[in-house]
């Protein structure tokens, strides 16, 4: 199919539906596989059953708060009882063609299958994101994301649909992936946001100028929140020259399910392929748009393992107004995860707003690491920062400003803040930086 490349949108009627049409989507594609779940996968018959729904009370997209919600410990409950597959999924194994895993970093690994219209399907939401960031056939794309059961391996082919050249790189060493950039010259890559500006900060230590020894225009960010935290955003773009978007993924659904336009006003979701609900974190209470919650999510199209009501543990909103940019279909942002979030002294701490504090202060090199401890029967947290080479303010100065920064922007100081040399905290990675440390030997239930 030829694109008019200088058509801003990769399927520009589904992109623009008015609203009421892609509810009226929705709410047939959300019929069919509450069915299909239902009728297919043993856990939704049994969990529908004890909770005295079926597929029949399904009138409007609000009935879907009738359905009990599913989360993380079902999916590792339900995993490999029954058959290989396991008891939330709804077709036979010799259906699926491919399966990735997630992390495990909050307990035992949990498979995702796909059958070929899944995934075909995943395929082709890659391709219009990497449309809407403005990727065309002449761009050179590196892929630099993990390959091993990794969901986001697999988006690469989502820009070769789209005929971009690609360069399957992986998770190569950044020597390796500088020479890349110096030799092939590509003009967008992927990659976490915390080693996109550690790659520039190895870039310009190795004798390069990215702004001028490189090609790279755009630059995607995934997998951790750094790229739609402001001040993170622009430290990376400083350092490249290059526009950043952020992209959005679960390993339970697909790839990137959300992305930035050019307005970076949220990430527009993929809502021809998953009913968004914002909940309250305490009793699961249905929020209206707008209102901050954890989000939840329905798989209306996916049929290997269709997610009823599944509650990612991300904290944000969902923005259903029209775009800017013309798109109609929600805009989320989020703000933490659940597990990462914490409370001292009566305030919601996100590590995502202290990124944002760390990243403003020109004296520091932008790399931390937060403590959280129990001291008096109560959460408290510290913070770790470095100091940049050459910055004459001495430490106790340095420690004194970003606490009184912290308390400015969250509410509640730190009880202390450490201040490094450039360097001396141990928190770059090549992928995803492990930046928080919990302490505590008690269970805050938030």
């Amino acid at each position: 199919m030829s694109r008019d490349i200088n058509n801003k949108f990769w399927n520009e009627e589904l992109e623009t539906l008015p609203r009421e049409e892609l509810q009226k989507r929705q709410l047939e594609d959300l019929k069919e596989i509450v069915k299909f779940a239902y009728d297919n996968a043993p856990y939704y018959k049994r969990s529908f059953d004890e909770a005295g729904v079926k597929p029949e009370d399904i009138k409007t997209l609000k009935d879907i708060e009738k359905f009990p919600f599913i989360n993380k410990k079902t999916q590792r409950d339900t995993q490999g009882v029954g058959s290989f597959l396991g008891e939330l999924a709804a077709v036979p194994e010799e259906d699926v063609v491919f399966i990735s895993t997630s992390s495990g970093s909050t307990g035992v690994p949990t498979m995702s299958p796909f059958t070929k219209k899944d995934f075909d399907e995943f395929q082709d939401t890659e391709s219009r994101w990497f449309w809407q960031i403005g990727m065309r056939p002449n761009d050179r794309y590196v892929h630099a994301l993990n390959f091993s059961l990794y969901v986001g391996g697999p988006d690469v082919i989502g820009a070769q649909n789209l005929g971009a050249l690609c360069i399957w790189g992986g998770t190569l060493p950044s020597e390796r992936l500088l020479f890349i950039l110096k030799t092939y010259q590509p003009t967008v890559i992927w990659t976490s946001p915390s080693y996109a500006w550690q790659l520039g900060e190895k870039a310009l230590k190795a004798g390069y100028d990215p702004k001028k020894d490189f090609n790279i225009k755009k630059i995607i960010v995934a997998g951790e929140l750094g790229g739609s935290i402001d001040a993170t955003r622009k430290a990376i773009e400083d350092i490249w020259g290059a526009e950043v978007f952020d992209f959005y993924g679960l390993s339970d659904i697909f790839g990137a399910c959300a992305a930035q336009c050019e307005y970076h006003d949220g990430l527009h979701i993929a809502e021809n392929h998953i009913l968004v609900e914002t909940v309250d974190i305490h009793t699961g209470e249905v929020l209206e748009p707008g209102q901050t919650g954890e989000l939840v999510f329905t798989t209306l199209r996916k049929h290997a393992r269709p997610l009823i009501r599944f509650k990612t543990g991300d904290i944000g909103r969902i923005d259903t107004t029209k775009c800017k940019c013309g798109r109609t279909h929600g805009r989320i942002s989020i703000l933490g995860r659940k597990d990462d979030m914490f409370i001292v002294s009566a305030v919601n701490v996100f590590p995502s707003d202290i990124e944002a504090v760390i990243r403003e202060q020109s004296y520091l090199t932008g790399e931390y690491l937060i403590r959280i401890f129990e001291k008096d029967f109560t959460s408290k947290y510290a913070v770790e920062v470095e100091k940049s080479t050459g910055v004459d303010k001495d430490d106790e100065t340095v420690a004194a400003e970003v606490s009184a920064a912290l308390k400015a922007r969250i509410g509640v100081k730190p009880a202390k803040v450490i201040v490094h040399p450039d360097g001396g905290l141990n928190t770059r990675s090549e992928h995803k930086s492990k930046r928080v440390i919990d302490e505590r030997n008690i269970d805050y239930n938030i």
